[in-house]
Formats: structure tokens, sequence, C-alpha cells
């Protein structure tokens, strides 16, 4: 530790200050307010309590300095560290910031979170804000000076599409001063949705993919850079975090049942729960009190938890302050504007320029910090904010375990002004070799790179041994001359992973209107308003999806030179074909709100009438219906995910100024809003979906698929009795935990043993009470169960879900429903578990799987039981995203020989065919259990993008067309094969 911090240097691409001798912070004990009050006091900051100074903690985590703890203690290493000012409370109106200074700071903030892309608006918006930005820098409008002025430096990451639009808004600005330009910007930021937004990444219980952020009126919801729900701090009760789980607990409804509600979002690991629940507390004092909450009063004997409170003024004492004061205005200076410039501050040395880093890094949002090493750890206390002085947190600030690489972001990293993050790119603090021995840096306003995106990415997919020679394929003569003549470009592999999927969803679709149309056709016992609702509902999607299918694949065509195009490169894009059809698709918007109801309507139907059952029931055991017939049903929800995800890989592999970008982005609005308009009722239907297939799985159970029940997690756990530990199949529920064994019905139903209700219900790891390994015992207001996991990661994620239902279950304002008929008890039934009716060869890509009439022994829930696994909601949900089709080259068992099948990812399993035109599978293969990775060199596979899947004995080798291919194969598959390693659910749907 450095005993003297002989200065600090201050840096910003917009300001630049002399080197300032800070001889305060020779004392180790200095707290970090004396450092930030030193800043203010230099820049002249009357309102400075707006600001703060942020940096990268040892953890690669961008947190912000704490004026309460001594600035040496929280940076560990001062001499490669950066400190940032930048605006850390942004107030809903600009007209509070009382100082042109303030206003010219914030100005700056925005100019910066508009040239990293953090602050996301329409292109009007834009063009009007960063013209406003110019007339403050270069004055009235000049058409050559402005034109020059925009080649040289960049506002946006798009800038060169809307460059017109901009020079066309700067004309109208004549004779505006740079602090009514200042005033102006603020004017139209502020209206904006994404102001002063720093998202923080999490996930909501059903493992969707939304971010966090806090604002003057409370916790902010957003799925992608659309806000979904808001939280004003007067329905907030308290926020708090345990271990990944944030907490926000709702104060009563009056017009409701008295009770508290809690949601829950599950983050990257606890330290980013850590730093977004102070940011919490913060925001919530600086604009909801008063004045500063007063210090806990410290304990005799033992602390609990954080002592961790706001330190400085709230926004109220900071207005009352400037109005009292009569502060005298001091003049400073616009390095960056020609025009008023004051002479308060000196100008800089060409050599003190020469000194200041090139790199500038990110402000406010901190980075995506994934915990991988934090699995099973326990917290010991809870963290939490009541407001307004309630804010104790688990453990101790040093005491987690460091995250894993962060995110990069899917925005541009290369733009004018400024080099790549370091935080990405360079392993070296940028900059260091300049600074003083033992001295952090500050930086004001420092526009970098742009934190990590709300949604994301999945791990990177594993590398092939055998792709050391880029470009070059080894394969056949005649495959690798085919190959040759196809495009290069990833986008034209995105672009031909839109085909693939789309040919097997039109056959999907086709199940219902032609297929399962036919069947409920012959029967007059099916009722016609439902057979009419279906066909009202599904034939329009179908046609409309059948002419873009023809579209896409006519462009796929041209792009690949199979065609008579004259100019190729007029069709080495797919945007303007999506753009086009996605804005056709949003007139078809009723019919899809209406596949909700065909699904209610069907099930009902099947539970009034006998013979409509039967006709359902008939029709699932045809080779055509390879998924559960509801699954169908909900297809064209589907496909909208899919849609977004494929936009959102053009978007990225785009650059801005790429022909098809602008198409993509726009496409990508579209079916962004479409998801969001129709993402509540898909996750409803989901769950209810879940429900009924689960109702079919079991046999002894009534009333399974009620409003309210939610699905969470499905399983093998062993279960201790007399006899031993048994062979159980564990299906838990938002109100109880349901256990059954395998049944001997022509089905292989699962026949349920008993049921634990969720209310009242305490669990405990019990590994030594009872000598068996990976065991809890749960302790219910009837009966008490012992059960034991497979292996220790099995236990956590029971154990964790069990948790959560329970505290699901502790907030319900009803007691549970019984499922069970009356009487039915664990001793009357046989202990052996029942007869093993398959075997594991036929659930490993039989043809009688998909042929049996009857036979329900593919699904999910009885690979599960072979497999001795489980899988949750969560995993469902991931699934429903990770759908793939396409040629695959599969290796003979015996002989060297490939044969080349369509394949059809989904539902955690392969489905193999002769081609894209059949209408039915051949044979599949459920993935759960299974490992996925490259052959080894000892294993004499010579070819490129080939994978392999293994289970015990079971050994499978494909080979895919191109490196996109094998990454999208092994993304996909690692999904349904490593659902391990996912984060269980721990957010209630409450939120939609």
């Amino acid at each position: 530790m450095f005993n003297v911090i002989p200065f600090l240097l201050l840096f910003t691409p917009f300001l630049m200050f002399n080197v300032i001798p800070f001889p305060l912070l020779s004392q180790q004990r200095s707290p970090g307010k004396v450092l930030f009050d030193l800043v203010c006091v230099h820049l002249n900051l009357a309102e400075g309590d707006y600001f703060g100074l942020e940096y990268q903690d040892q953890r690669k985590m961008t947190v912000w300095l704490d004026l309460l703890k001594p600035t040496l203690k929280q940076i560990r290493r001062p001499k490669n560290t950066i400190l940032r000012f930048v605006v850390k409370f942004f107030p809903p109106d600009h007209t509070q910031l009382l100082e042109e200074l303030t206003r010219y700071l914030f100005a700056l903030q925005i100019k910066r979170d508009l040239a990293c892309g953090r602050l996301i608006c329409n292109d009007t918006s834009a063009a009007l804000m960063v013209s406003h930005i110019i007339q403050s820098e270069i004055g009235d409008f000049d058409e050559t000076q402005s034109w020059q002025h925009l080649l040289h430096n960049k506002y946006l990451p798009d800038q060169d599409a809307i460059r017109d639009k901009i020079t066309d808004c700067h004309r109208k600005h004549v004779g505006q001063t740079p602090a009514e330009s200042d005033y102006q910007l603020l004017e139209i930021a502020r209206r904006l949705e994404m102001y002063g937004v720093r998202l923080h990444p999490a996930k909501d219980r059903e493992g969707t993919k939304l971010s966090l952020a806090v604002a003057h009126i409370g916790v902010l919801v957003f799925q992608g850079y659309t806000k979904i729900n808001a939280f004003n701090w007067s329905k907030v009760r308290k926020l708090s975090f345990k271990r990944k789980r944030f907490l926000i607990k709702l104060r009563a409804d009056p017009a409701q049942s008295a009770h508290h509600d809690t949601l829950e979002f599950a983050m990257a690991s606890r330290d980013c729960c850590k730093v977004f629940w102070k940011i919490c507390v913060e925001y919530h004092a600086f604009f909801r009190l008063f004045e500063e909450p007063k210090p806990k009063p410290k304990p005799i004997l033992f602390t609990r938890g954080s002592s961790f409170r706001f330190s400085g003024r709230t926004q109220k004492q900071i207005i009352d302050y400037v109005k009292d004061s009569e502060l005298k205005k001091l003049p400073f200076e616009r390095k960056h504007s020609k025009i008023l410039s004051h002479s308060g501050m000196p100008p800089q040395s060409s050599s003190f320029r020469s000194q200041v880093p090139k790199e500038s890094a990110m402000s406010v949002q901190p980075a995506d910090q994934p915990d991988s090493t934090r699995l099973g750890h326990r917290a010991e206390s809870n963290g939490s904010e009541e407001p307004p002085a309630s804010t104790s947190t688990a453990n101790g600030f040093h005491d987690a375990a460091p995250g894993s690489d962060p995110i990069p972001s899917r925005q541009n990293h290369h733009r004018t002004g400024s080099a790549p993050d370091p935080h990405f790119l360079n392993p070296e603090s940028p900059g260091s070799e300049d600074s003083p021995a033992g001295s952090p840096r500050v930086v004001i306003n420092g526009a970098g790179d742009p934190g990590p995106s709300p949604e994301g990415r999945h791990l990177p997919p594993l590398t092939s041994p055998l792709l050391t020679d880029a470009g070059c394929v080894r394969n056949d003569d005649e495959e690798e001359a085919r190959r040759k003549k196809f495009p290069t470009d990833k986008a034209y592999f995105i672009a031909k992973e839109l085909l693939t999927t789309e040919r097997t969803y039109l056959n999907d679709l086709q199940v219902i209107t032609q297929a399962f149309h036919g069947a409920a056709g012959k029967d007059e016992a099916f009722p016609d308003s439902v057979k009419n609702l279906i066909s009202a509902s599904y034939d329009p999607v179908h046609r409309f999806h059948q002419d873009f299918l023809k579209e896409v694949e006519q462009r796929l065509a041209q792009w690949e030179g199979r065609s008579n195009a004259h100019i190729k490169g007029d069709y080495q894009r797919i945007g303007d074909i999506l753009l086009k059809n996605i804005q056709g698709l949003r007139q078809l918007t009723v019919h899809l709100q209406k596949h909700s109801e065909c699904l209610v309507e069907l099930e009902r139907v099947c539970r009034s009438s006998r013979k409509a059952e039967a006709v359902c029931r008939d029709f699932e055991q045809q080779r055509v219906c390879y998924l559960p017939l509801n699954i169908f049903l909900l297809r064209p929800l589907h496909r909208l995910l899919h849609y977004k995800l494929i936009l959102e890989r053009l978007c990225k592999h785009y650059p801005p100024t790429h022909e098809d970008f602008r198409d993509c982005r726009a496409t990508l609005a579209d079916i962004s809003e479409m998801v969001l308009q129709l993402q509540g009722t898909m996750m409803k239907m989901e769950n209810f979906q879940k429900l009924l297939e689960l109702k079919k799985d079991l046999t002894g159970i009534d009333n399974l698929a009620i409003p309210g029940r939610e699905f969470i997690r499905l399983g093998c756990l062993s279960k201790l009795s007399g006899k031993g530990l048994q062979q159980r199949m564990f299906f838990l529920f938002s109100d109880s935990l349901v256990y059954t064994s395998r049944g001997m019905t022509p089905s292989n139903q699962f026949k349920v043993h008993g049921q634990l209700p969720l209310y009242g219900m305490t669990i405990r790891e019990s590994e030594e009470e009872w000598g068996v390994p990976h065991s809890f015992t749960l302790f219910g207001p009837r009966q008490s169960v012992v059960v034991a996991a497979s292996c220790a990661s099995e236990m956590e994620r029971w154990v964790e879900d069990i948790r959560m239902a329970i505290d699901l279950a502790e907030q319900s304002s009803s007691p549970d429903a019984d499922l069970l008929p009356t009487g039915l008890s664990d001793h009357k039934l046989s202990e052996d578990g029942g007869a093993e009716l398959e075997s594991e060869e036929e659930l490993c890509g039989s043809r009688s799987s998909l042929e049996r009439q009857g036979h329900r022994g593919n699904t999910t829930v009885h690979v599960c039981w072979h497999r001795n696994t489980s899988v949750s909601m969560v995993d469902f949900s991931v699934a429903v995203e990770n759908q793939l089709s396409g040629n695959l080259l599969r290796k003979f068992k015996n002989s060297n020989g490939w044969q080349k099948l369509w394949v059809v990812f989904t539902n955690f399993s392969l489905f193999f065919y002769k081609s894209h035109q059949d209408d039915y599978p051949l044979a599949s293969l459920p993935l759960l259990g299974y490992s996925v990775t490259v052959p080894a060199e000892s294993e004499n596979i010579h070819k490129d993008y080939v994978f392999k899947l293994h289970f015990k004995s079971h050994v499978y080798y494909f080979r895919s067309e191109s490196e996109y291919a094998f990454e999208r194969w092994m993304e996909v598959i690692r999904s349904a094969t490593c659902s391990a390693s996912r984060p269980a659910p721990s957010t209630r749907k409450e939120l939609y």
C-alpha cells in the first residue's frame, strides 16, 4: 500500500486539466469523500453531488467510489486504476440543475452516451440532439464546415446514415448560444426512455433475459431496450438480495388481499446483485429523502450485514444550498466549443496531452460478471434496503470470489476518437506507464465503449482441433467443389439458418392446418366451433409464411449465384426481405393473439368430450405429430423469438455502414415490439401447455392445470424408505411437490405416491445425519421425506428451486389445493418402482419409439427417468429459443462412410429425416444427459466441423457444412446437454 499519492491526473476527451497536487491524500485513512470534494473544488462545481467517481475494481467490475470508506482500501491497485468523474444521478427535469456548468457536464454525458450507443432513440431524436451538440461546438450552420466537422467527429455509431437529417436540423439553430444548445439537448434527452438508464443484466424466473435499472421514480425492468415495468418507490417496501437473487418486496395493495408480494431476479453473481443494490439505496436516498441518512449505531458485540448507506447531500439539499448561497459564477472553458470560450482555465500543453491515455472507459453501467465459482456458496445473511434507512447486506465487502470475463457489448468498438476498450481487448490497464507511482487517475465524463448488452451472449462454442486450416474444408472432392461455390460471408450462413428453420416451421404449421384439420374434420364429434377457430387463426399465418419462404429461397439462390441475376452484389443481403415481411406479419398480430385461445378451447373441449379427446390422442400417435400437439399450437409465438435472435446476430455481424444493417436494425425493432406485446401471453401459455403435458404423464392426480399454479422442475430423486433408497420421479410446482414411480400402464404413465404441500415446509441438508451422499430432508406439516440427488450440483438445483417455491407458497393468499384423491398413501403402492418397459436403447434413436401406437416413452419425463436427471421450466424456455434445422452428415458405425440427413433440433431432441420435404422423422435422439464434444485425434475422424455426442456406451458423430453451422449446432445442443449450468428461476410472472 502506498503511503503517499502525490497527484492525480484529470483526463477527458471533452475537458483538459493540469496535473493537480492532492497532498490531503497522504493519509491512508482519507475517505473517498476527500478525493471527490477535491475534484468538485477544482471544477468549481457547486452541484457536484449529482456526480460520482467510478472505477474498475479487482474483480473487473465497474463500481462507484464509496465516499465513506478510505480510498486506498477500495482501490487495491492505485497505480493501474483510472477514476472517472461521470453523472451518477439523473434528475427527471434538467431545470432542476441551477448552474450552467452542471448542465454543460450533463450535456457531455449525453454526448458520450450517444456516441457509445447507450442512449437509444429514433433517428429523428438522434439527429436533433447531435445538431444541438454541433451548434454548441462550431456555432451557426455553414455547409462546408458542418460537413467537415461531421466527417471528423463521431457522435453516433451509425452517424453516416442520418447525416442529412443532422445538417437539416443544424440549419434551424441560427443564433443559438452553447448554453442554449445544452438546454435544448437536455430537454430532448430527458424525454427518452433510456435517459440516464444503466442496464444491469438479469433473468426472470422463466430464464427470460431482462435488465434492471434504477431511476428517480424507482426500479425499472427492461427487455432489450424497452421498458416493460416500473416499481415506484412509493410501492416498494424493501430491497434486498440473497446470493445471486435480487429481491423487491412490494407494499400491499389496499384493493387486493393484504399480503406483500416479492419479486425475484437472478443476476450473474452476488457481486452484481450488491452493486445494483447499492446504487438503488443511493438513488432512493438522493431523490426521496430530505437529508442525508444518519449512520446506524455500532453494535456492541456482533455485526450483521453491511453498514453501507448513502453519503452526501440529497437533491433537495442541493437545490436549497444553491438557491440560498448566491454563489459567484466563475467562468469555465468549453474545450470543444469554438465560440464563446472563457479563459477561466489555462490551455493544456502538447506535452501534457501526449501523456493522456488514448483509451477512455465505460461509465456508470457495471460489467456483467457471471460468477460460476460461487455456485453453492451460502450467504450468511440477506442484503436489504428498506426505505428510508434499512441497509443491511450479506457478508463482508471483500469476501466474494472474482467473476469470470465480462461479456462484450454488441455495439461497435471501433469509433473515431476512442480506442477499443482494453477491458475486453487489452490485458494491461491503459496509460499506466505514464502514471506516477501509486496514483490513480481521474477521467471526467470519459467517452468509451458501452457496457454489456442486456441480452448478453451464450458461452462461446467449443472449437474443433481440426479447424486449424482456415477456410480449408477437408472433404470429398465433389463436396469440396460444391462448397467452394458458396459465399463465405457469415451473413450468408445466418440467412441460410433463417431458410432452414423456416422450412421446419412451415412443416410444423402444416401439422395444424392440414394434418390435424383433416383428422378433426373426419370426426363429426369434434365441435365445428373449435375447428373454425383453429382454421381462422392458423390458415392466414400458414399462407403468409408460404410466400415468405419462397422469397427467402429465391434470395438465397441469388446469393449463391444459382440464378440469372446480373448484379450479384444486389442480392447479398436479407434485411430488405425481412423488413417487408415482418411488417406484413405485424398485420397478423390479431391472429397470433388468438393462438392462446385455441389452446385453451382445445383443452376445454377435450375435458368435456371423450370423443374429442380421443381424436386428439389418436392424432398424437401419428408419425407426423412428432411432438405433443399443444407445442405445435404455440409454434407461431415461438417463431417470433427465433426471428429476433437471427436479427440480433445479423446486426451484431454487420458494421453500421453496411447496406443491410439499417434494414436489419429496423426489422429487429419491429419484431422486438411484437415479442414484447405477446411476451406475457407466451409465458402463460408455455406454463399452461407444460401442465397439460404433465397431466398426460401422470395418473392418480386431479386438477393439475389450475390458474395460478406454475411448473418449476421435474426429475429423478431417490427417496429413503424402509427398504432403502427408491428411485422416484419428483414434480415441483409453485404450491406442492409430488413424487411418483414408473407405472405399468400401457402408456407408461407415472403413478403418484404422495404430495407434499409447500406451505409451511422447511428444508435441511442431511448428508451427515443419514450417511447418504447429496441427501436433504423435507419437513412438511403432515410428513417428512428424506431424498437424495445423483450429484452435488443436482442437489443444489433442487434445493434452490424448492426454497424458492416455498417462498412463493408462503406469499400465496390462499391455501394450496390438494392434488391427490383422498386416502392416497405411499405404503399402499409397490416400492419396486414398476417394471422397466423400455430400455435405454429404445430412447437412443430407435424407429419404434416414434411409431409405437399409444406409447409415451419418449417424453421428457421418461428421458429424465432413464438418464437420472432433471429439467426446469427455465430449461424448457431456453429450449424454445434454441431450435435449429439443417443438413448434417452422420458417420456410419462400422465404416468411414457418412450419411446425409435433414436434422431438426427441438424439445431437447434431434429428429432425423431423409430430407426437409419429408412429412415425419425416421428416428429421434433425446439429448438430456448426453455430452457434446469434438473428437480426439485418437478417434481418427479426419474431417472438419465434426462434433461428437456420447452417453455411456452410445456414441454418434455428426458433421456440419460450415464453421458457422458447426458453432450453432454445438451451441444449441449444449443448451440441452448442459442444463445443469443454468441458474434457477427467480422471478414471479406478475411482472408481466
